[in-house]
């Protein structure tokens, strides 16, 4: 019997873990975590990567995306995060999505995420081809950016982040 009080309880606890990382309809929520942002200079993969989602927007009749260097800045915290903690994830998501609402103005906010890939095309290609990050390389959004660092194996992790304004 006490299961059965528990187990709605346990359906939210699972409902709220497997999220998806955009802010169109849910209730922001803030984490504590501080950005540490910082002007970053692009390389040359992340420049790839940002030309081929915008190619791939034009072949479909969409606009391209605008970069932007406060959404590159606060990518490139939450890649160092990844980094740092060897793990991909979409971890504190709300405190970057929460940062650029109000100091960008965006009225929503999505970001894909990997790790491993070793050029901009495998891990533009791996994007297109999971539904919910082809969604957000297809979205409403008007302006994104990408970082992405290697760790000490020489391993890159990304992270890209859309907003719209």
């Amino acid at each position: 019997m006490k299961l059965f009080t528990k187990l709605p309880l346990l359906a939210l606890l699972v409902i709220l873990t497997f999220s998806s990382c955009s802010t169109d309809s849910i209730d922001d929520r803030v984490d504590a975590i501080e950005l540490n942002l910082e002007n970053v200079q692009a390389k040359s993969i992340e420049v790839e990567i940002l030309n081929l989602i915008n190619d791939h927007r034009q072949s479909l009749g969409l606009k391209p995306l605008a970069d932007l260097n406060i959404v590159k800045s606060v990518a490139h915290s939450h890649t160092d995060y990844m980094v740092d903690n060897d793990e991909v994830s979409h971890a504190n998501f709300y405190t970057r999505s929460d940062y650029l609402k109000a100091n960008v103005g965006a009225l929503k906010v999505s970001e894909n995420v990997a790790y491993g890939y070793s050029t901009a095309q495998g891990v533009v290609n791996a994007w297109l081809k999971s539904e919910s990050h082809k969604e957000n390389i297809e979205g409403d959004f008007t302006h994104f950016d990408i970082s992405a660092e290697k760790n000490i194996n020489d391993r890159w992790y990304f992270t890209n982040i859309f907003i719209k304004k």
